[in-house]
């Protein structure tokens, strides 16, 4: 009896290595994994990237494509056999309404799944993914925490309507909305009782257009694209399901994963780039590329570049998972071209790297589940070997206005936040008067707090708009459900170098982190005797704050009120006690931070190792984690300051960038220091202008290496970058109102255009028609003189016959002056 188990054991074994599933993974439930696309060929070549990912990461239990097609497309529709599939009937097109809202096919999917579907009675856990999905390792429910009542999933921050009227409206227990999204692990019995509602409230919030704003629902384009985002979350409160939120599991490619995590899902939602190189599911939006034997996308750089090319290892860690991302979907491109029948492809580089024990070695299965990437951050970061509390929520803050000058300083801040591996979540808090909002075009450039602007004082008619700061995070705090225990407070004008945290830089319930602002000089004279009571707390402090949440809401009403305190004084403007060289009360929010600190006796950390100016001299070893370009810097004969471009509408031309700093390469070595200083200030330069490209490339800016067309105007607002007109220099000049002398090179923003070398073809060519008529007007003429002993008569026909010839070249040399006048 025992031979005969063992034998069945051995049978059982094999089996499961041959269907290759790892036996180590053998479920003690039943798991289906779900997603849910439609009838047409950019969903395709995702479905080929997520199920082959599903294969290699050995998820276990089978998979089902939900699909949504109608009868008509249907018809045409090649891509029956790229997964196990559910047909379904499509609801892009509202049946009732006649509302085009594709997305809502994803609940209306599952519905219909659990209805007519066997597999949903032999089923305990449901996985929910979308297609643009990557799979790294296996997605186990009851290991990462999940349970009956208490479904896992990623963290969706921007749903700003769980905190808002919205939840109020369309969820009797708003307090129960949980803002996730992308990755839901839940058991089947919380499914059948969630999917119906998911549905219904995606409905209702569609239907809810006066609650579509930006404000409201955090939707950037304020159009109710994501009502299926918060039809589940608003379904799921009404369910009475609480989600246990994992910020670990799921990375959109291109951001830094934290110290010590290893995501295995990758979300390719949003364009990437590693160097030169980038990706963007967008442009691949008619691709039939699974269709088109031997065509991949392109090859990403290998991962021997990207050692060269990025020192920090957790940065090199992203651009890793960059390249992983594209390689695995080239992958399964190449092996569902083989199914189709295609021939071999030739050997390449690229596709021996594809085959290559290295590349197998890199993608595969990461097994990691929560408590382990624990471990392995007590590992990395602590090197302790006593258990590690989870790290405290971050949330970061800076604050703008309705204007251009800060939208550029926006698209730079929020590319480097997303670099940094900064913790968190980001709010940009945009202070605007209601006249300035209707003219304002950068809603989508940041997730958005809106904020009555206070640049006008309400009560005094002072001109200050620096107190919109303490007056945006006193509206923040009244208006927001904040989750974060610490928040980090930013400026604008900062590119971020790496994360800010807490637990770095030693922050504390009161004891907040800060960087020196020596010149606030007021801390030590009469100023602060009359503005604080415990003129001996008075730090000088700014730039970057990191403060507990406690801290802060006790502090921020201080920090606005001393504003106008100081602001008010102008009896002690002077440069003598303020430090304000313009002796004009501008630093009084800085002021107003101090001395209302100095009220509740926070005494700050102050750290030199947080933050520099571009063009100071770092000091040595020294990472700082952010630039603040509030000064003008230089390198060589380049400058750059950020006053002189105020009026530069950089983020609504397309292409529009700043002068490019000097190659590395051209840098004097003699004097280290300078060296050092110098690369730091290119850097952050290079940091500017490529935030800036590829903000113009999510923008759908038409590619500037196409633009030999002279119809083709690039100066337009993007939002008419589609738009084909004829160019004028007038329109060139008054697009591009940007102040001249910046430094000693052009400082108008960069516009490439194709005009210039047609323009320059045609005066060419006039010259050439031009030259040929003087020399076919020169031999007439000797041709006449040659001809002296002929008659009189004949004489006078040849000088005609010039004279006439003449005039025609002539009149051709204007008639090519004017055509040239007219470009």
């Amino acid at each position: 009896m025992a031979n005969f188990l063992a034998f069945l054991m051995l049978v059982s074994f094999w089996v499961s290595f041959i269907s290759g599933q790892n036996p180590g993974l053998e479920a003690p439930y039943r798991i289906h994994t779900l997603f849910s696309v439609e009838c047409q060929s950019y969903f395709d070549w995702q479905t080929v990237g997520f199920m082959h990912s599903f294969k290699k990461a050995q998820q276990p239990g089978p998979v089902t494509r939900l699909l949504s097609c109608t009868e008509e497309e249907k018809k045409n529709y090649k891509g029956m056999d790229l997964a196990p599939t559910l047909e379904v009937p499509s609801m892009s097109r509202h049946p009732k309404t006649g509302d085009w809202y594709p997305a809502i096919n994803k609940p209306a999917g599952i519905v219909h799944w659990l209805k007519h579907s066997k597999d949903a009675q032999s089923t305990d856990w449901v996985v929910i993914l979308d297609a643009d999905m990557i799979l790294r390792g296996p997605i186990i429910p009851w290991e990462l925490g999940a349970e009956k009542g208490h479904p896992v999933a990623a963290y969706y921050g921007y749903l700003i309507g769980c905190d808002n009227i919205l939840a109020k409206m369309h969820t009797k227990h708003p307090e129960l909305c949980d803002k996730v999204g992308g990755l839901l692990a839940m058991h089947i019995d919380d499914l059948r009782v969630l999917a119906p509602l998911w549905l219904s409230k995606t409905e209702e919030v569609r239907e809810d257009r006066a609650h579509w704003g930006t404000n409201i629902t955090g939707d950037i384009y304020g159009t109710g694209w994501i009502s299926e985002m918060y039809g589940y979350s608003f379904g799921a409160a009404e369910a009475g399901l609480r989600h246990k939120i994992n910020d670990n599991l799921m990375i959109y490619p291109g951001y830094t994963p934290q110290p010590g995590v290893e995501p295995i899902l990758l979300h390719y939602g949003l364009p990437f780039s590693v160097g030169n190189w980038s990706f963007s599911k967008l442009e691949h939006h008619e691709d039939g590329i699974v269709y088109e034997c031997g065509r991949l996308f392109p090859e990403p750089p290998y991962p021997r570049e990207i050692k060269l090319m990025e020192p920090d290892p957790n940065k090199r860690r992203a651009l890793f998972l960059n390249i992983e991302c594209i390689n695995t979907m080239n992958e399964g491109l190449l092996l569902q071209h083989a199914r189709n029948g295609c021939p071999k492809p030739k050997w390449s580089k690229y596709l021996s790297f594809l085959k290559s024990k290295t590349f197998a070695k890199l993608t595969q299965p990461k097994l990691l589940t929560p408590p382990r990437m624990q471990t392995e951050v007590a590992k990395e970061v602590k090197e302790i070997d006593e258990p590690i509390k989870p790290y405290p929520k971050i949330h970061t803050l800076f604050s703008t206005e309705c204007t251009t000058y800060f939208d550029w300083q926006t698209v730079g801040l929020m590319h480097s936040f997303h670099l940094s591996g900064q913790p968190g979540n980001i709010t940009r808090l945009l202070s605007c008067t209601d006249e300035d909002l209707k003219q304002y075009k950068g809603h989508d450039l940041a997730p958005t707090h809106y904020v009555p602007s206070m640049s006008r004082h309400p009560l005094t008619g002072d001109w200050y708009p620096a107190i919109n700061k303490p007056a945006a995070v006193v509206h923040w705090l009244n208006h927001v459900n904040v989750d974060a225990e610490y928040i980090v407070i930013l400026d604008a004008d900062m590119i971020l170098r790496g994360p800010i945290t807490p637990w770095e830089f030693k922050a504390a319930r009161g004891r907040p982190v800060s960087t020196p602002y020596e010149y606030l000089i007021g801390c030590d004279n009469e100023l602060a005797k009359l503005h604080t009571r415990h003129p001996e707390a008075c730090d000088k402090v700014g730039g970057v704050i990191i403060m507990h949440i406690d801290d802060l809401r006790e502090f921020a009403l201080l920090w606005l009120l001393k504003t106008e305190e100081v602001r008010a004084d102008k009896a002690h403007y002077a440069t003598n006690i303020t430090g304000d060289i313009y002796e004009s009360g501008w630093i009084s929010e800085m002021y107003g931070y101090s001395f209302g600190a100095a009220e509740l006796k926070l005494r700050h950390l102050i750290s030199n190792e947080i933050l520099i100016y571009p063009g100071y001299v770092p000091e040595p070893d020294v990472k700082y984690r952010v630039f603040h370009y509030g000064l003008e810097f230089k390198v060589g004969n380049w400058s750059f300051d950020k006053a002189k471009w105020r009026e530069a509408d950089m983020v609504n031309k397309c292409w529009a960038t700043f002068p490019d700093p000097p190659d590395p390469s051209t840098l004097e070595q003699t004097d280290e220091n300078e060296l050092q200083r110098d690369l730091l200030s290119i850097e952050c330069a290079r940091t500017l202008n490529e935030a800036l490209r590829l903000h113009h490339k999510r923008r759908n800016c038409p590619d500037p290496t196409a633009l030999s067309n002279p119809a083709l105007d690039t100066t337009k607002d993007i939002a008419n970058s589609r738009k084909v007109g004829r160019f004028s220099k007038t329109d060139d000049i008054e697009s591009n109102p940007v102040p001249r002398n910046h430094s000693q090179e052009s400082s108008k923003p960069k516009v490439t255009d194709g005009l210039f070398s047609t323009l320059r073809f045609w005066i060419i060519l006039l010259w050439v028609f031009s030259g040929l008529g003087f020399i076919l007007v020169m031999l007439a003429m000797c041709s006449g003189y040659t001809s002296k002993g002929s008659s009189k008569g004949k004489s006078n026909k040849s000088r005609r016959r010039s004279y006439t010839g003449f005039l025609k070249t002539s009149a051709r040399d204007r008639q090519g002056h004017k055509s040239d006048a007219s470009l």
